[in-house]
């Protein structure tokens, strides 16, 4: 949990009073390797701070699962539309290894907001920085070749590099798996 106020810390100003008032809407879990965090088709209930290990989002289509997202440590994940409108969840949640989650049960954190405007703040600082995270991904595709997505991974995102297999991570980029390979060893052999 000791991670968990660093990291709220680090968003806004935090009272221990209103740390005291989140520790309801707190838990903890482990999730292995291939659990699903959240399901397609249910409704969001959570924000999963990722203590340790990582999942991914994505979307299984026509039995070929797509690699929309990967959340490590000191990362909240979520579906956010699900999450704030009460719609089932179009994509899934996964842990990638072994995950350490502190969950927030959003029933019991609303009524934590409710009490602390420090806690309300809070929200809309998580709620921004998703955001923010989401839209920086939804314009790499949008305006970069895989190539230029792989290089600004590299450069922005190293764990991502690292820690995600080439399959899943060639997934994410939206090209195959011998693609990346010849993408990356193009680069090597520049």
């Amino acid at each position: 949990m000791n991670h968990l106020f660093q990291y709220i810390q680090s968003l806004t100003p935090f009272s221990e009073e209103s740390w005291n008032l989140l520790q309801p809407a707190l838990s903890e879990r482990t999730f292995k390797k291939n659990e699903l965090m959240l399901q397609e088709g249910k409704i969001c209930q959570s924000l999963f701070f990722i203590s340790k290990g990582f999942c991914k989002t994505y979307y299984e289509i026509d039995g070929v699962a797509k690699n929309t997202g990967f959340f490590f440590e000191n990362e909240i994940a979520t579906n956010l539309s699900s999450f704030g409108n009460n719609q089932p969840s179009e994509f899934n949640i996964a842990a990638c290894e072994e995950v350490y989650t502190i969950i927030f049960n959003k029933e019991k954190l609303f009524e934590a907001a409710k009490k602390s405007s420090e806690i309300e703040t809070l929200g809309r600082h998580c709620l921004r920085k998703f955001a923010s995270r989401q839209e920086e991904f939804s314009n790499l595709f949008k305006l970069y070749s895989a190539q230029e997505r792989l290089e600004f991974l590299e450069n922005k995102y190293p764990e991502m590099i690292q820690r995600i297999p080439l399959i899943q991570l060639a997934s994410f980029l939206g090209v195959a798996r011998e693609t990346l390979s010849r993408i990356r060893k193009r680069r090597i052999s520049q």
